[in-house]
């Protein structure tokens, strides 16, 4: 049913995908706000506070010139809209070494380009998986990657639209109410008008003008933006080990107590990283990926999940995209107040993994660069073998299944 109503309404949504935006997700600026902006992802025309000066100032002096964060900063001060080729996420893609050329080199025999089952040496469930515009074969298009994670598509807008509670899973319920929402009445259908008229723009109006993306509430200024590039909120001032170095050990408690000291982790089976806040939409929005991707694959390899500073606590850059669905908390200052949000995020994103609490120091997330979600891939000896861009935008648990697939079919 979800392929026959996007094919019916594509067309209509590529022309108002702008305008359906500013209403059920995540800015695709930035990926935190409600809407796009005009021109900068912060309040125009605000200077600086002290405090925000005082950061500037001490991050220049503390951090080397070529650095990521000193990109964000450079970003934030000169009004960019930090999109997916701005800021750090220009220089922060993704490391994996799984790219195509890998796989034409490992299994394309007879040079043509292509890779088909029978050139696979895994199973046809395995190369179905890597097979992601399911053409029956594998080819450089399967391993690109280059539109970022949050490009809205019509199957995109159906889900966000969907998901009334939030949680990155559509059940049965949810879908059924977005049938009604879209115009079916008593008939128990829908018409082509039905849709046609929910996805059209709504016509300006001279008397009521729509509130303009630098009036939002929610709309932060650079000041907001520097605190939480400081803080780390916005994302680790490290670049996080890049790939085929060795993945640096932590020990964490989980939220069933067990310790878990990565290193003695390392062995016969891979294992996955994903790092990820209870307040970053885009992590919410991706969960079902996440716990699709460990049930396929838990008895292959490791899964954990490690849980990381918020991205728009109430006391820092907030979103209106989250009180709208009851998310309103404050960065928490105490490791016990960070794992009881770990406990209300694994209960309402409905995930069986093992959560991992990193503290309020922000010591793993920090050095893996992990805020406000990223992935990565360690293999049986312990170095990284994929690593995602930075998030929002470069988190791509799609990406990641490839990359541990071929790991496993090595």
């Amino acid at each position: 049913m979800i392929r026959i109503l996007c094919w019916l309404i594509a067309p209509l949504i590529c022309a108002t995908l702008t305008v359906l935006a500013s209403n059920v997700l995540d800015s695709t600026v930035l990926a935190f706000a409600d809407e796009p902006a005009a021109k900068s992802i912060a309040s125009e025309d605000d200077l600086l506070t002290a405090e925000a000066e005082a950061i500037v100032k001490e991050l220049r002096e503390s951090l080397p010139n070529d650095s990521e964060a000193i990109a964000m900063l450079d970003g934030i001060l000169s009004g960019s809209t930090l999109n997916s080729d701005d800021g750090w996420f220009k220089k922060a893609k993704s490391q994996t070494r799984f790219d195509w050329e890998y796989v034409r080199k490992s299994f394309d025999n007879n040079q043509d380009a292509k890779v088909v089952a029978m050139e696979f040496s895994g199973s046809n469930e395995d190369f179905a998986r890597l097979d992601r515009n399911e053409d029956h074969q594998l080819t450089e298009a399967d391993f690109d990657w280059t539109k970022h994670s949050l490009t809205a598509t019509p199957g995109s807008m159906m889900f966000w639209m969907a998901d009334g509670d939030a949680n990155g899973k559509i059940t049965r319920d949810e879908f059924l109410s977005l049938f009604e929402n879209l115009g079916a009445d008593n008939e128990g259908y829908l018409a082509i008008d039905d849709l046609r008229e929910r996805f059209m723009p709504a016509p300006p109006s001279t008397a009521n003008p729509p509130t303009s993306p630098s009036k939002r509430p929610d709309k932060p200024s650079r000041s907001t933006l520097i605190l939480g590039l400081k803080n780390q909120e916005l994302g680790s001032l490290q670049p996080g080990p890049n790939l085929d170095e060795s993945a640096p050990d932590f020990t964490l408690t989980s939220l069933d107590g067990k310790q878990v000291t990565l290193s003695k982790e390392v062995g016969e089976k891979p294992i996955v990283l994903i790092f990820g806040n209870f307040t970053c939409g885009p992590f919410r929005s991706q969960s079902g990926n996440i716990e699709k991707l460990y049930h396929r694959y838990q008895d292959r390899a490791k899964f954990f999940l490690v849980y990381v500073r918020e991205a728009h606590p109430s006391d820092g850059w907030w979103m209106m995209s989250n009180q709208r669905v009851g998310i309103d908390l404050s960065q928490p200052k105490l490791d016990s107040d960070r794992r009881s949000i770990a406990v209300t995020c694994k209960k309402h994103l409905e995930l069986d993994l093992p959560f991992l609490v990193d503290g309020v120091d922000d010591a793993v997330g920090s050095v893996y660069s992990g805020m406000p979600n990223r992935l990565y891939l360690i293999d049986q000896n312990g170095r990284i073998a994929f690593k995602n861009g930075r998030g929002p935008f470069g988190f791509h648990p799609r990406q990641l299944e490839q990359a541990l697939l071929l790991q496993l079919n090595k």
